[in-house]
């Protein structure tokens, strides 16, 4: 079997989520058999809502289109690892694949800070794939900043 990545599609998530205003993180999941069943941007501001994560938002339309609030077997490609609220929705989730582009020293909960998926009290620990088009996620993110402080 040939891996697929859809990075891709994330980084176009991302980059939309920039152009809206948003921190530009965008989100992919993929069902078994490599089929996008949701994609999303960051909307915190548009949303005024703190959980309007693209991961969430993804989450959010991929188990509706489930009919399930599990999506065993799924993946999510992200540009930058996930924060501890979305890592905690991703295991609930049942995720079964996450692969994120960008390191998150300051915000992460997967390799950074909590570390979610490390905890006794994590019921389900999906396979993690780092560091997938990073550069391109890490530039997305550095030019946003850089713009928003006029430099």
């Amino acid at each position: 079997m040939r891996f697929t990545s859809y990075m891709d599609l994330a980084l176009d998530e991302a980059r939309a989520a920039a152009a809206r205003g948003e921190v530009p993180v965008g989100a992919v999941i993929v069902a078994p058999g490599g089929r996008v069943v949701a994609q999303a941007g960051n909307r915190t501001r548009e949303l005024k809502d703190p959980t309007a994560h693209a991961e969430i938002l993804a989450l959010r339309t991929a188990c509706a289109a489930a009919g399930s609030e599990r999506l065993p077997g799924h993946d999510l490609y992200v540009t930058l690892e996930p924060c501890p609220m979305c890592a905690s929705a991703l295991s609930q989730a049942r995720i079964a694949r996450i692969y994120y582009g960008a390191a998150d020293p300051k915000s992460g909960g997967v390799a950074q800070g909590p570390r979610v998926f490390a905890h006794p009290q994590c019921h389900h620990v999906p396979e993690v794939y780092d560091g997938i088009a990073a550069r391109e996620a890490e530039e997305l993110l550095k030019r946003f900043f850089a713009d928003r402080r006029g430099a």
